[in-house]
């Protein structure tokens, strides 16, 4: 997911998240509604502070996301916005990271939760590379510092151009604990170094967390 992703040609070049294109080939994950004329300025949508404060009793920082039907398991490094509002990338093709500046997984009433991972790099498959594979109804854990597991179910996957990725839709806020997991999908553009498209998929908590 480098901002973006490597994979293609042989391994079919479906790279990662829409949040930022940082690294090899960029994945380029945008925080919020884009022009391409001009730089994202801000963050998706964040619950008030009294809001948050309630919820994060509930949800604790994530520490680890397992996908069992996809054969992913992966320590959760934190994500920041980068200056061009664009969200980072995790430095290792195997490790999936979270959005640290907004809401944890299991946080209700505000945006979702965001988890990036790469699909793959020049040298094979990334933590990410069979997130196309999910399916409505197949579940996503992830552990927090607490100790606890939150499962969520995928409810919808929707790939999206990176030039006109809908944040106002993705991001929008919801009662509910939503997750988004996001990654590269697309043509790779060998110009740009980098695919042209963000596959997300979306999920929503299931009960309370075990």
């Amino acid at each position: 997911m480098d901002a973006s992703g490597t994979g293609a040609g042989v391994l079919r070049r479906t790279w990662l998240v829409t949040l930022t294109v940082v690294g090899l080939a960029g994945l380029a994950i945008w925080l919020v509604p884009h022009d391409p004329a001009s730089p994202p300025v801000a963050t998706p949508p964040a619950p008030s502070a009294a809001g948050v404060a309630a919820v994060r009793a509930a949800a604790a920082q994530p520490a680890q996301l397992r996908i069992p039907s996809i054969g992913v398991r992966s320590p959760l490094v934190d994500l920041r916005r980068l200056a061009d509002g664009t969200l980072e990338v995790p430095t290792d093709y195997q490790v999936a990271g979270w959005y640290a500046g907004g809401p944890s997984p299991g946080d209700a009433g505000g945006p979702p939760a965001v988890i990036a991972g790469h699909v793959d790099s020049a040298t094979g498959p990334a933590v990410f590379f069979r997130l196309r594979e999910l399916k409505k109804g197949s579940k996503i854990e992830v552990s927090g510092i607490d100790g606890a597991v939150r499962t969520f179910t995928v409810y919808r996957l929707a790939d999206y151009p990176k030039n006109t990725f809908p944040s106002g839709e993705v991001y929008a806020a919801s009662a509910r604990a939503e997750l988004r997991l996001i990654t590269c999908s697309g043509d790779f553009d060998q110009a740009a170094g980098a695919y042209r498209d963000n596959l997300v998929a979306y999920a929503t908590l299931d009960g309370g967390p075990r």
